[in-house]
């Protein structure tokens, strides 16, 4: 069993996801990736073992809820627990277009990753959680990684950002629910991150930002939003528990 606490993060294996396993594994975790492929998983190990933690990888389909109990289970014995799950799996618009024809299809399939999908992971490893009798190696921990869409409007994405925005109530009934059981739940809306997800439209972004879109007038990096992940599953703010937490360079202040 590992000294350490274990975090299991979802969409590890690029990105935001990477970034995730790299700052925990440098507070002091080990890390149990999953995801719906295995390309890049090595690179993620690479990142996590040159921070300080041992790293494990499942490849599984978050939407796929038949898969959960198994992938609980396997992340749990991989390390020898788990104190902290990370929903950072998330894909977003099959294609952004106008509101009007957005397809069943790819509202089901943002729903389904994005809300489906990390809800009942969340509900598998809390029920996993609040049974064990062992003390935890640190405090324990549900982490969302959502969107600045929960809260600012994309036409062009309708089904992503109306997505995220449920993301935003599922972090915080899991928060009321789990208080009892020690165990925090927290939300991290990414503003504009440069990710695989950001490539196709990053020109116009280029100009967007040099323009004012947020007052910190830069990209965010996929660090930027792994070292808030980490610094919550750190346990550093103990009397915190269902509040969102912005990495998004002020592009969430309203201005006149």
């Amino acid at each position: 069993m590992s000294a350490r606490p274990v975090a299991l993060v979802t969409g590890a294996r690029r990105g935001i996801g990477r970034a995730a396993c790299a700052a925990l594994a440098g507070r002091g975790f080990d890390v149990v990736g999953a995801d719906i492929g295995d390309d890049g998983a090595e690179e993620t190990r690479r990142a996590v073992e040159e921070s300080g933690g041992r790293f494990a990888f499942f490849a599984t389909d978050v939407s796929d809820l038949s898969a959960h109990p198994g992938l609980v289970e396997s992340a749990w014995d991989a390390l020898g627990g788990l104190e902290c799950l990370v929903n950072n799996a998330g894909v977003g618009a099959m294609r952004r277009g106008d509101l009007l024809e957005v397809s069943p299809e790819s509202w089901d399939r943002a729903f389904g990753v994005n809300v489906r999908g990390g809800f009942f992971l969340s509900q598998a490893v809390a029920r996993r959680m609040v049974a064990d009798g062992a003390p935890p190696r640190g405090t324990r921990s549900i982490v969302f990684v959502s969107s600045a869409n929960a809260v600012l409007a994309s036409p062009e994405r309708g089904e992503y950002a109306a997505s995220k925005a449920a993301v935003t109530m599922v972090a915080r009934v899991f928060a009321l629910r789990l208080a009892e059981h020690g165990i925090a739940v927290h939300e991290v809306r990414p503003g504009v991150i440069r990710t695989d997800m950001t490539a196709p439209v990053a020109a116009a972004y280029e100009q967007r930002i040099a323009s004012g879109l947020s007052p910190v007038r830069r990209w965010g990096e996929a660090e930027d939003v792994g070292r808030t992940v980490a610094l919550l599953a750190s346990g550093e703010l103990p009397f915190s528990t269902g509040d969102a937490f912005h990495v998004d360079g002020g592009l969430h202040i309203g201005r006149l």
